[in-house]
């Protein structure tokens, strides 16, 4: 039956790290969606959902613990960016990699501080620090895509007028995907600037229900991008 087939292929993506985070990241926001849009209609309902939106947003900082394992993993691999297309991307990759490898310990600091596991001094400056490590990071990969998404246009652009190239199609589809990335990152880089300081960006003038609206757009694209990959690598 085709419900098989979808089912299948969700518990395959689940069965990853990365397509369980994100299932987890759209019911994280899911949640703080219906809060902040009953939050002054049912303000007991409101409360249920914001405790459960707490509750996953909690398990996915507690599974984000070691990372910073494979994050080092990849920045060693990745190096000075010597396989990329040109020294634009080299340096936004090796500055992305660079504020990662920043952001996972600063974000350990701020976990063991809220569950009482250390004592430390002026846990509000560490999680101020670990915001802008995050706004930062998004900031980055957003602006390397972008470029990567300029290069790859051009790349299009020259096939287009070779007749008869097989691998347009294929370049096509790859490239309507980046768009995606493009737009979850804008997403991402709206919903990290949300939690800056009041005074810096947009820092705590979004509502609730605006967060959770932009969590869950994000974590929606995010989760049809690993469907609609997986189908083009086949």
């Amino acid at each position: 039956m085709p419900y098989d087939k979808y089912l299948n292929e969700f518990c395959d993506i689940i069965d990853t790290y990365g397509g369980r985070d994100k299932v987890m990241k759209a019911l994280c926001y899911g949640s703080k969606l219906i809060a902040g849009y009953y939050g002054d209609r049912k303000p007991e309902l409101a409360k249920r959902y914001a405790i459960a939106s707490s509750r996953i947003s909690g398990a996915r900082a507690t599974l984000r613990l070691i990372d910073d394992i494979p994050m080092i993993q990849y920045a060693l691999e990745y190096g000075f960016g010597q396989g990329e297309s040109d020294s634009i991307m080299a340096v936004l990759g090796v500055a992305a990699n660079f504020v990662d490898l920043l952001y996972y310990p600063v974000e350990k600091i701020c976990w063991l501080s809220e569950h009482k596991i250390v004592d430390i001094k002026n846990p509000d400056y560490w999680d101020n620090v670990n915001t802008i490590f995050w706004v930062v990071g998004v900031y980055l990969n957003l602006m390397r895509n972008i470029r990567s998404f300029g290069l790859n246009q051009q790349k299009i652009n020259n096939i287009r007028e070779t007749k008869d190239n097989p691998d347009v199609e294929k370049m096509l589809k790859k490239h309507r995907i980046e768009i995606l990335t493009l737009i979850r990152l804008s997403l991402d880089f709206v919903h990290a600037g949300s939690y800056l300081p009041k005074g810096y960006l947009w820092g705590g003038k979004l509502s609730t229900f605006q967060i959770g609206a932009i969590g869950t757009a994000s974590a929606a694209i995010g989760i049809y991008q690993i469907f609609a990959k997986r189908r083009l690598n086949k």
